[in-house]
């Protein structure tokens, strides 16, 4: 079969991660599975046109409306994997809420990361109910011998009160407008640095040599940050959301904040309690290689894929 794979693909992000690694084990069934970015189109007739062309016999997409509203005129099969903007924000949309359950009614199958999101699809969307899987996001890690922080750290000043604690901040400018607040922030801020984003194998070495991994969305589907931090005996730090609490135990397998102020409190506590943080770091590891298993996403995904044949 050959199968058209839609899914946000800017560079070194988790959706990218994500696509690539389900793309892999598409292809490791025998499928040939074609990865685009959903950024390249502007309407679902281009989608058409390009299934049509390159004669495509499936559709998988991540992301219900980014990736959904792709499919409106396309009449081949396809599956949908539900990101966390979908469910968490774009649901809140009616028209954006329309086309997704539009999306739905013809899908073979959809994907869910975690119970919760297959619940707060139910009760929009009960008719699909039987269509969703609900399968982790499965984790690989492979961090590089070493990584460099001299680079960043050798000529900055020390954090006023704590003057060997550091908060480095790593990713992609996906929003210029949200990445120049946050840059203006930095520059006022003592201890905290922003560094563009690295190659996965960089960014799990930065990872592993860190104290902890903080993660301060207020919107995720299912963190792979958090996901390879546990992977990496790194204890976690994530907002209270329920996201983050679908795969974060508060004082179990990481600690939960509410609030910046909350967030202070944990990390000194954290620092000051070796037993904690071996209790966390060992009950995540557990609690990873458990659930987040990468063989049985591959087989989930290679099972699945077979409703569009």
């Amino acid at each position: 079969m050959k199968l058209l794979f839609l899914a946000c693909l800017s560079p070194r992000t988790g959706n990218r991660t994500t696509a690539r690694r389900i793309s892999e084990y598409i292809q490791g069934s025998g499928h040939v599975c074609i990865l685009r970015d959903i950024a390249d189109f502007k309407s679902s007739s281009q989608v058409s046109d390009l299934i049509s062309e390159e004669k495509f016999e499936a559709v998988l997409i991540i992301h219900l409306y980014k990736g959904g509203r792709l499919l409106k005129d396309s009449s081949v099969p396809y599956g949908v994997i539900f990101g966390g903007t979908d469910i968490n924000e774009d649901i809140k949309d009616e028209k954006k809420h329309d086309v997704m359950g539009a999306i739905l009614q013809k899908s073979r199958f959809l994907v869910a990361f975690t119970d919760q999101l297959k619940k707060t699809a139910e009760l929009h969307w009960p008719f699909a109910s039987s269509k969703i899987h609900v399968q982790p996001q499965g984790v690989v890690t492979k961090p590089c011998a070493k990584f460099n922080w001299g680079e960043f750290l050798q000529n900055s000043a020390w954090h006023k009160k704590e003057p060997w604690v550091y908060l480095i901040i790593i990713g992609p400018e996906v929003d210029r407008v949200f990445t120049q607040q946050v840059e203006a922030k930095v520059k006022s801020a003592y201890g905290v640095y922003l560094v563009s984003e690295k190659p996965q194998e960089e960014l799990h070495a930065a990872m592993r040599d860190s104290f902890a991994v903080v993660n301060s969305s207020i919107s995720e589907g299912m963190s792979s940050t958090i996901l390879e931090a546990m992977d990496l005996n790194v204890p976690v730090l994530a907002r209270s959301i329920p996201g983050n609490r679908a795969i974060v135990k508060h004082e179990h397998t990481g600690l939960l904040f509410f609030d910046p102020s909350e967030f202070v409190e944990l990390s000194k506590r954290l620092i000051s309690d070796t037993c904690l943080k071996e209790s966390i770091v060992a009950k995540a590891k557990e609690y990873v290689e458990k659930h987040h298993s990468w063989n049985t996403e591959k087989e989930s995904y290679q099972k699945l894929i077979t409703n569009l044949l």
